[in-house]
């Protein structure tokens, strides 16, 4: 089969022929129809140092994925051959206190498909039966490839109630975008977003924006609180890593307030701790992965009801074999989610 791997310990990635992965009794075999990229496939396309700390080459790459369940296990009852999947990235050990204590997106045990085992970016890939997630026939490919990441907005967005709420959304990445539209989706009073991308700060009106702020060129404090009455807001998702939409995000945050992190920061940076957090009486929560399962029923409600339409969100495909071009537009700036298929 073709498959995108990180060959070794360097920049790129490499397009090779794997043998069609084995299937153990409790898995399945998916032909995957489409991969989306994500972030964390940046870092490793481009080896950083989280990658040269964490990818252990030779690696398939990729963990958004979407295809046909073609073979499975002998110990699988749940998925069927021909059941159309989307796959949860985390692979668990059910075994761990917070396995067994409903936590299992904080498995202490977790292996990530792309990150920590071969991934997506491939014709076929093997995971876990429990880890496929069985869509709708007719749900679009450009949907179910999102469901993985689209996750990632979503459990961002409810880990707190937005309802009747002033949001902050720093940074409007692709999870950034779809975070935008859940919190629409469920009823937030004002959304306002930040980037430096005129791009993506146009498809934040899209997705449900009532303002955008060019942080790059506005004065993103200034700007919000004009439009709050000087008040600032109820909720600050966090999406972008950036330092400095950080301490904006931090500082328009009313007392009381409540932060959800998800955006990754380049390394430790200066914090004003007691201002932003302690004397504000602020809730701040950390964000990682999806909750299991709890996340991808909340996800198949926000896509069965309409209440949330992703289809703008994927702005460019390739063929597998134009990964290089695929990473480029993705790193642009100028581009939603990229989809490739094999």
């Amino acid at each position: 089969m073709k498959a995108v791997i990180k060959a070794e310990r360097a920049p790129g990635l490499t397009l090779t022929e794997l043998p069609v992965p084995e299937v153990g009794p409790d898995d399945v075999l998916v032909k995957v129809r489409a991969v989306s990229i994500c972030g964390t496939d940046l870092h490793i396309y481009r080896w950083d140092k989280w990658a040269e700390g964490r990818i252990k080459p030779p690696l398939v790459t990729g963990h958004e994925i979407t295809g046909d369940v073609v073979r499975v296990g002998e110990n699988v009852r749940r998925v069927k051959v021909g059941d159309y999947v989307s796959l949860e990235s985390h692979v668990v050990c059910n075994t761990c206190v917070y396995c067994r204590t409903g936590r299992g997106h904080i498995c202490q045990n977790t292996r990530i498909l792309g990150v920590d085992r071969d991934g997506g970016f491939a014709e076929y890939i093997s995971v876990p039966a429990q880890n496929a997630w069985v869509n709708p026939p007719d749900m679009p490919v450009e949907v179910a490839v999102l469901e993985e990441n689209f996750g990632n907005a979503v459990h961002t967005v409810m880990a707190q109630d937005v309802s009747a709420k002033t949001v902050l959304v720093t940074g409007c990445g692709p999870v950034g975008l779809m975070a935008i539209a859940v919190a629409r989706a469920v009823g937030a009073r004002a959304i306002f977003a930040t980037d430096i991308s005129p791009y993506r700060l146009n498809m934040a009106v899209t997705m449900g924006a009532d303002m955008v702020i060019n942080a790059a060129r506005q004065d993103v404090i200034a700007e919000v609180r004009a439009a709050t009455n000087g008040d600032g807001v109820d909720v600050l998702l966090e999406m972008s890593g950036a330092p400095s939409a950080i301490d904006q995000g931090f500082t328009l945050l009313k007392d009381g307030g409540e932060v959800a992190l998800l955006g990754l920061t380049p390394g430790p940076f200066e914090f004003d701790l007691n201002a932003h957090i302690v004397f504000k009486g602020a809730m701040v929560r950390g964000i990682i992965g999806r909750r299991l399962w709890e996340t991808w029923y909340q996800t198949r409600s926000l896509l069965e009801s309409g209440a949330v339409d992703l289809t703008p969100m994927v702005t460019h495909k390739f063929r597998l074999e134009e990964f290089d071009k695929a990473f480029e537009t993705f790193a642009s700036g100028q581009s939603g989610k990229v989809m490739m298929i094999p």
